[in-house]
């Protein structure tokens, strides 16, 4: 039996306000068929009212202390230290042999589960007491399709319609089973259809399909399922941007037979005025179709490709003013002719778009530098432009009904020399 297996099991439930996160607790905690379950329940309110929704079941107290609320506060941000804090003295109670978290409706998963995960190992500031074995994603599956498919909006809480489809999107990115609540208030096409966003962005999760929040234990109780690295790279927009790497590397293979006559080629423009010359532009958009059945649905996923800079106020302005509605998703790294050095990753969920420096692009060291670098990533070296070195816009994109051929267009309109 490995030390894992002697350490009190965490599972996550996640999902978006109204999702039903508290009545799959419920549901779970009347029937925990053995288990001495303790559980973690955080609200942003000074109230806790998910607590007291539990609570009145009666199953667990907090004044039988297997009942803890986090309140006033977010578990990924604000009260991530009290999370741990009461995490590893329930633990180390001896009391219960299972711990559910259920998080804020706003709570991302990511930077919960790294608190977890520090329990993991032994550190200065806590013992090792816990696994991490299950992230859930509750998902009111009439919300998903009007949110995504246009149907008509369900905005009934204090959050506008960015933060609702950032939080899904990235509460959907990052798990490890989707319970899909709520199907019987829609028709079994839309349910597909609802699947089919689900796959788009995530093709990995266990889906399970409920109503009233109704799960069997054994599907998500000690399944062994959380692996951090493996949860970490299943989005699909991630797949999508592997499989151009791989596309790019095949073209380069043979199309380039002398990588040391173009190496050499490079070190003949280290002026970036020698940038500007004319030279060959090559840029591809390889269409990507790990969705299957998704595509049945007019779901569909693409990356956009190109070594040429965006020019930013073009960019900007396309993003801002112009971005498409049928875009559910987009990430990828981008760079501009104003800024050569920095590279940026541009990432959009719904309505919610986003420009942030990622770090400075290797082709912009100097010569002996980057020699040394493109030593240590033998990737970037094996895709070195001669004019851009590894400058390059790679965007995933993934949407509903999209008309490919114009965004690409668009696209490519924003770019410059």
């Amino acid at each position: 039996m490995s030390m894992s297996e002697n350490r009190v099991p965490v599972t996550i439930i996640t999902g978006y306000l109204g999702a039903g996160k508290t009545t799959l607790l419920n549901y779970v905690l009347k029937n925990q068929e053995g288990y001495k379950v303790a559980v973690i329940v955080n609200d942003i309110g000074e109230v806790n009212i998910d607590a007291d929704l539990i609570a009145k079941t009666g199953v667990v107290t907090q004044e039988d202390n297997n009942l803890v609320p986090l309140s006033n506060g977010c578990i990924c941000c604000t009260l991530k230290v009290d999370l741990m804090e009461q995490i590893v003295s329930l633990a180390t109670s001896g009391k219960y042999d299972y711990i559910l978290i259920e998080a804020s409706g706003i709570c991302e998963p990511l930077p919960i589960a790294q608190s977890v995960c520090a329990l993991e190992e032994d550190n200065p500031d806590f013992p090792a007491c816990v696994r991490l074995d299950n992230i859930i994603t509750v998902v009111d599956a009439k919300r998903m399709f009007d949110e995504f498919l246009n149907g008509e909006a369900l905005l009934k809480d204090n959050l506008d319609e960015e933060d609702i489809e950032n939080l899904l999107i990235q509460q959907i990115e990052f798990c490890n089973t989707i319970v899909l609540n709520k199907v019987d208030e829609i028709s079994e096409s839309d349910k597909a259809k609802v699947i089919a966003v689900i796959k788009a962005l995530q093709k990995n999760a266990k889906i399970i399909e409920t109503n009233y929040g109704k799960v069997k234990l054994e599907e998500i109780f000690d399944t062994y399922l959380f692996d951090f690295e493996s949860v970490a790279m299943s989005a699909a927009w991630i797949e999508a941007l592997n499989e151009e790497d791989e596309e790019e590397h095949h073209h380069h293979d043979e199309d380039h037979d002398d990588e040391e006559e173009h190496h050499h080629h490079d070190e003949d423009h280290d002026d970036e005025d020698d940038e500007e010359e004319e030279h060959h532009h090559h840029h591809h958009h390889h269409e990507h179709n790990p969705l299957g059945e998704s595509l049945e649905y007019g779901i569909d996923t693409f990356v956009f490709n190109s070594r040429r800079p965006f020019d930013r106020l073009a960019f900007e302005d396309y993003v801002s003013s112009n971005w498409p509605n049928s875009i559910i998703r987009t990430k990828g790294m981008c760079w501009f002719a104003n800024d050569r050095d920095m590279a940026y990753l541009f990432e959009q969920s719904g309505r919610q778009k986003s420009l942030s420096e990622m770090g400075r692009w290797i082709a912009s060291a100097p010569l002996k530098k980057q020699k040394e670098l493109l030593a240590e990533n033998p990737l970037s070296e094996k895709n070195w432009d001669p004019t851009y070195g590894d400058r390059e816009n790679k965007i995933v994109i993934i949407g509903h009904n999209m008309d490919k051929d114009k965004i690409l267009k668009d696209l490519e309109a924003c770019l410059t020399i």
